[in-house]
């Protein structure tokens, strides 16, 4: 199977379009939503197109193919609008690898057993290696920070992740 693996939409109708684009193109069957789905939060600024209910109409077709973790900034009205569930962290199976799904706002909490963790929250797309534990964060389709660009990962068949700009360069790739 082949994942597109997105964090922090933040409301951006403009930048969901263009990973839905990817989801595509790279002929992925299923989306991991790492949380801050719709709402921009108090201390970013609006996001680029933001229209938290086209995120919605575009999203909730999908909503078979979605696994999503709970944001910072995602509440219980979300849960309301989104016909998938926004769920707490938790382990899930990438291609029979265990992988941890977090938002990233609790780090702290991530069980001592995660070997390979999926997280968001900082914006910053980063692949690192932390005692045994592989941290991958996407970085942020539509506010980035660090090196300001918008980013997601794919995760292919074979369990190579990379990390892609919205031109499709190749920013960092691990093999689990």
């Amino acid at each position: 199977m082949k994942y597109l693996i997105i964090s922090d939409i933040h409301g951006s109708a403009k930048y969901l379009k263009l990973a839905l684009q990817a989801y595509d193109d790279f002929k992925c069957d299923k989306i991991i939503i790492l949380g801050d789905i719709l709402y921009h939060g108090p201390r970013n600024d609006l996001p680029e197109e933001y229209a938290p209910k086209e995120c919605i109409a575009l999203l909730n077709p999908l909503s078979s193919n979605i696994e999503a973790v709970c944001g910072n900034c995602d509440a219980e009205v979300d849960q309301m609008v989104l016909s998938f569930k926004i769920d707490t962290p938790h382990f899930t199976s990438l291609n029979g690898k265990d992988v941890y799904l977090t938002h990233g706002h609790h780090l702290d909490l991530v069980p001592d057993n995660a070997n390979i963790v999926l997280y968001g929250h900082t914006h910053i797309s980063i692949i690192e290696q932390k005692d045994n534990c592989i941290m991958i964060n996407p970085g942020s389709i539509s506010i980035p920070k660090g090196d300001k660009i918008n980013s997601f990962a794919v995760c292919d068949d074979n369990n190579l992740i990379t990390i892609y700009d919205f031109n499709y360069h190749k920013k960092d790739e691990i093999k689990l």
